[in-house]
């Protein structure tokens, strides 16, 4: 990411870059930066975006090779191409071979490094991972969000501020924006106004309804059911998250039987650091192996008695959660 403020400043340019990763965020604010240092907001002339999975090859490489029109650039965004992932041996060699005045960049979540264009980019030009960033980074980013409009917050807060929106700094940045406009007026935001103005994630009930389940709580966990449907939520949706929990949670739980450090949990699991050692390691605790084990199975069952038409997908939901709280 420095490499590319970087370039911005110097205005010493790579003919091709590619951002990828998670935070999706990230990419995009890194995109629009590249893109209007690179080319004018109105200069559609010179400007040519590509999206999907069925993007024109041929037209892609054709424009590559067309001279700018009074401009020193040419610009080509190509995103979510999936070019990075499968084989795309001409794209490879047109990033080996762009003239001086094509500038390219790629936008992708997920990327094979074995890949012969994203071998070809990184010869040519700079590749720049975007990844869910750490407890302490987003503190500090959600700080200086706040600063900028001269707003403070207490520690209680931002930790509930997280807790809600998860690591997804879009979600975060929204929720800060409708914060700093419920506290015009004020500068400092508390916890009572987290609580009455940020949105609770489906993920979080999905936790404490698992979370009331393992208290044995079952008129808790039937209620957090009843509100998820109140909001619209689809009971196989809800299902499926329930199932990816006791999923994860049997991972950790494994995992952590095994002797694995937090690290390499994290990693083989995919879940953030903050929230595995936050969350996931405590809830998985108040699990015996065998319970976890017997509620995945369950899930499956669950799922395929609704698709074969043995129980409605309401019911199979209230059933799963009735007999793991028993």
């Amino acid at each position: 990411m420095k490499r590319i403020i970087q370039d911005i400043k110097s205005q010493q340019f790579s003919n091709v870059y590619l951002l990828y990763g998670e935070e999706a965020y990230l990419r995009k604010q890194y995109r629009d930066k590249l893109k209007n240092a690179l080319v004018a907001a109105d200069d559609s002339m010179n400007f040519t975006a590509f999206a999907g999975k069925d993007i024109n090859v041929n037209e892609v490489i054709d424009l590559a090779g067309t001279l700018p029109f009074f401009a020193e650039r040419r610009v080509i965004l190509v995103e979510n191409s999936a070019w990075l992932k499968s084989s795309n041996d001409r794209v490879a060699e047109l990033v080996k071979d762009l003239p001086d005045t094509t500038f390219l960049i790629f936008v992708e979540e997920e990327v094979d490094k074995r890949n012969k264009l994203f071998k070809a980019i990184g010869a040519k030009g700079y590749a720049a991972s975007f990844e869910v960033q750490d407890e302490t980074t987003l503190k500090k980013w959600i700080m200086g969000l706040l600063k900028k409009e001269n707003k403070l917050i207490t520690a209680d807060a931002l930790n509930l501020l997280l807790d809600r929106t998860g690591t997804d700094m879009e979600q975060i940045a929204k929720e800060v924006e409708k914060l700093i406009c419920y506290k015009y007026y004020e500068e400092g935001i508390t916890q009572k106004d987290v609580e009455e103005l940020c949105t609770v994630r489906i993920q979080n009930k999905i936790f404490d309804m698992v979370e009331a389940v393992a208290d044995k709580k079952q008129k808790q966990a039937l209620d957090l059911y009843y509100d998820l449907l109140a909001l619209k939520e689809a009971p196989m949706k809800i299902l499926a998250l329930i199932a990816r929990q006791f999923n994860l949670l049997l991972q950790v739980r494994e995992m952590k039987t095994k002797g694995y450090d937090e690290a390499t949990i994290a990693q083989k699991t995919g879940l953030n650091p903050y929230f595995l050692k936050k969350k996931y390691l405590p809830q998985s605790s108040r699990f015996k192996l065998e319970q976890l084990q017997k509620a995945v199975q369950a899930c499956v069952k669950a799922d395929e008695d609704v698709k074969t038409g043995r129980v409605t997908d309401l019911l199979s939901v209230e059933l799963i959660i009735v007999s793991l709280s028993m």
